[in-house]
């Protein structure tokens, strides 16, 4: 689906989408100008931000895009890319910091692979913040993405490369659907794919992630931002591909943390459904034993059983989620709206 571009030297373009960034956009500006070699053009969308990050940006040499007004990653990315001259758009988040061998590896894997038309990486396994829950939510991240096909179904912009002639096929990102951030960059992913283009999941591609998770930072993001409209797009793009987080093992586990407080409820009425709650707690550990495995391997054995109710709690949340956005699906199957 791509043109041939052995022989010529692909232009690379890093575009960063950022709305008040702070100093996680000096952490990010500053790796990207340390790769080795250097982009050749780095553009900064600023999506109406209050604070200094125009000011941050220019110090840096990148050249700044203003939106009139926050229109979102999507909006903000799009726009960067209309400005671009680069074969290739590479896209990095401005709280991500890439490794100084991030657009080389790009370039490369362009270059030698002709028939791919996106590639994208993951966080690194080192967070940047200390807290557990930044820890947490970055490791699992990493594990998720490293353990993925390398023939991917989706992608993934925070460290992410599309070539031009793909991305602007497609339509680019739907900042219409996807106003806020989101998963504007699964969709992305799906429509790519459904337009025949292969997409790689490139695990030598890392960057560190500034972030710092909260609880309620992480739930937002975790439902409202993620969970919502990857239900309301997994119903409408199905089947669903068995891989990252919509994996088997993952299917299995939602379903297995909304059998659990059934079975609990249950015990008050037979002692045997103890068996089934201990079943279903059992089920749980083994279906994702390499994950805590992993957690224990980077972390400790106490960072892992922490880890653990988050885990279940993820699923939980997830799985209703998707319940959510069924019955809406099923209730307007059966009652269609009036026109």
């Amino acid at each position: 689906m791509c043109r041939s571009y052995s022989g010529a030297r692909l232009k690379v373009s890093v575009i960063i989408p950022v709305r008040n960034g702070g100093a996680p956009l000096r952490r990010c500006l500053g790796r990207v100008q340390s790769a080795q070699p250097r982009a050749d053009e780095i553009v900064v969308v600023d999506d109406g931000s209050t604070d200094d990050s125009r000011r941050v940006a220019e110090q840096f040499g990148a050249r700044v895009i203003a939106q009139p007004h926050p229109a979102g990653p999507a909006a903000a990315r799009n726009a960067g890319a209309r400005v671009t001259h680069g074969d290739i758009l590479f896209f990095v988040d401005a709280d991500v910091g890439i490794r100084p061998d991030a657009v080389r590896l790009v370039r490369e894997t362009f270059q030698q692979s002709p028939e791919v038309a996106a590639v994208f990486g993951s966080y690194d396994d080192q967070p940047a913040e200390g807290n557990f829950l930044s820890q947490y939510k970055n490791l699992l991240h990493h594990y998720v993405h490293q353990t993925g096909k390398e023939e991917a179904a989706t992608f993934w912009a925070g460290c992410g490369a599309v070539r031009r002639e793909a991305f602007e096929k497609v339509g680019g990102f739907d900042a219409a659907k996807y106003p806020h951030a989101s998963i504007e960059d699964i969709e992305l992913g799906y429509r790519l794919r459904a337009a025949g283009y292969r997409i790689r999941l490139l695990r030598t591609l890392q960057g560190k992630h500034f972030k710092r998770w909260t609880f309620r930072s992480l739930l937002r993001a975790d439902f409202c931002g993620r969970a919502l409209p990857w239900s309301e797009l997994a119903l409408r793009n199905r089947p669903l591909p068995d891989d990252l987080n919509l994996r088997t093992g993952s299917r299995w586990s939602v379903a297995l943390i909304w059998l659990l407080p059934l079975a609990l409820a249950a015990t008050r009425f037979s002692p045997w459904a103890w068996a089934a709650v201990s079943g279903c707690a059992l089920a749980l550990l083994l279906l994702n034993a390499d994950a805590y495995l992993f957690f224990a391997e980077k972390r400790g054995v106490l960072f892992a059983l922490g880890a653990i109710p988050w885990h279940w709690a993820y699923y939980f949340y997830s799985g209703a989620a998707f319940a959510r956005k069924w019955l809406e699906f099923t209730c307007a199957r059966f009652h269609p709206a009036r026109p």
